[in-house]
């Protein structure tokens, strides 16, 4: 079996992410970041850390539960320094729409991911609502 490369590696690790959040498992989730992760929302909120983002998850519970896919355009991997950029797509859908038919919102995005122990892991995210 051939060994994947550090692209691949974060395509698996970013379809293992969708999973977790169309299951609503925000702590499988969780693996896939840094501990101190940085994301910006996109209503621009920065959330700083797997701590503020569980709080700000906690917070946003009395909503209408929701998931979010990402689906990246580009991968761009320094292998030497164990840094990886993406860029893409991503689309909120109500939890209740498992099979992902009616968006609710859409935009663009950027992750930036960190080679921590061998291991890919998103360092921060940067969401822009554009609908």
């Amino acid at each position: 079996m051939l060994a994947q490369s550090s692209e691949q590696q974060i395509r698996a690790v970013r379809e293992a992410s969708n999973a977790a959040l169309k299951a609503l498992d925000e702590e499988a989730n969780s693996e896939f970041l840094t501990d101190d992760v940085l994301i910006t929302t996109g209503n621009g909120t920065l959330i700083s850390g797997k701590d503020k983002l569980r709080d700000y998850i906690a917070d946003a519970s009395d909503a209408q539960p929701m998931y979010w896919v990402r689906t990246p355009d580009e991968i761009i991997v320094n292998d030497v320094r164990g840094l990886a950029w993406e860029a893409g797509v991503w689309h909120g859908y109500h939890a209740d729409d498992i099979n992902g038919e009616t968006s609710v919102f859409h935009g663009n995005y950027a992750a930036q991911w960190i080679r921590k122990s061998g291991e890919w892991k998103i360092q921060s995210q940067l969401f822009v609502t554009l609908n």
